[in-house]
């Protein structure tokens, strides 16, 4: 069986597996580990009181995979042609399997401004259930108006001693319900009609650089982080004429991560309705891997 994706969800789908006497290749076109390796301190991961550096955790993961048989091979996947086996395409040629976990993940949509690549880790954030903590009493702002931005502000408020909410139109897309309770919120301020141009600082950041939308005003703002939450996009541009998407172009999958597809599981942030948090990435993962095992045996 081949799993596509070397984050928590396609590590721990690729333990199961290899543990469960499956032979399982996995197939990462990046840094095994996902998106995780980019978090500076996870602390809400199970069994880690004290935290864990993203990048040692993927490597954990890993290592404890590859120990059970599980064989990796860094490429780009572009394609898979339904059939007995099913052929999965990559830049490195193709591979054959009688089943398919696909836990590929989700980029965060970014803001392509100066600034976000060379402070992401260290004041540019996109997960603020994963990093809030770190700003403690601080100044933050967070960039976007739906339901994700607001969420994010209202989680951050529970550490930070401000939260800016910059949002370029001159109202929010989020929620009713959110909306109420963002606008109650004293610790909440927003900034209407407005973007960044620039996020600044020498080692981590130390303010904003903002235009208005309407004026073209330039204004700046001290923070010491900014979360950017406008949107994701999941890496499914490779399966959307194999596995049925929803409108966002995440895999729609049941319980037990079958995909519309039979023999093709999804697992972690590609599929709908992930919490999009390593926990939850790896529960799927096993569940997947446990789903492929009795799809395996009943063929068999």
């Amino acid at each position: 069986m081949i799993i596509i994706g070397g984050g928590p969800a396609g590590l721990t789908a690729g333990l199961y597996t290899s543990r469960a006497g499956l032979k399982s290749l996995l197939l990462e076109r990046g840094i095994l580990g996902g998106q995780v390796v980019n978090a500076r301190q996870v602390e809400n991961y199970p069994g880690f009181p004290n935290g864990i550096s993203g990048v040692e955790l993927g490597s954990l993961m890993h290592q404890q995979a590859t120990k059970y048989g599980l064989e990796t091979i860094t490429t780009d996947v572009t394609g898979i042609t339904v059939g007995e086996p099913y052929n999965v395409s990559t830049s490195d040629g193709s591979f054959e399997a009688e089943s398919i976990i696909i836990a590929a993940g989700s980029e965060y949509s970014k803001l392509g401004i100066a600034g976000e690549e060379r402070f992401s880790g260290h004041g540019v954030s996109y997960c603020a259930t994963c990093d809030g903590f770190f700003f403690r009493d601080q100044e933050v702002a967070v960039v976007g108006g739906g339901d994700t931005a607001i969420t994010d502000a209202l989680e951050l408020s529970q550490y930070a001693g401000k939260v800016y909410i910059i949002h370029r139109r001159a109202q929010l897309r989020a929620g009713q319900v959110l909306q109420q309770q963002a606008f109650a919120n004293p610790k909440l301020e927003f900034i209407w009609d407005t973007v960044i141009d620039e996020i600044i600082g020498e080692q981590v950041v130390t303010r904003l650089r903002l235009r208005n939308m309407k004026t073209g005003e330039l204004s700046s703002l001290k923070v010491a982080g900014v979360f950017i939450a406008v949107g994701f996009k999941p890496n499914s541009q490779y399966f959307s004429n194999i596995v049925e998407l929803d409108s966002a172009g995440s895999i729609i999958t049941d319980e037990l991560m079958a995909t519309s597809t039979p023999g093709i599981f999804a697992a972690g942030d590609i599929r709908r309705n992930s919490a999009r948090q390593v926990t939850s990435a790896v529960g799927d993962g096993a569940t997947a891997a446990m789903s492929v095992s009795k799809y395996l045996r009943e063929r068999s």
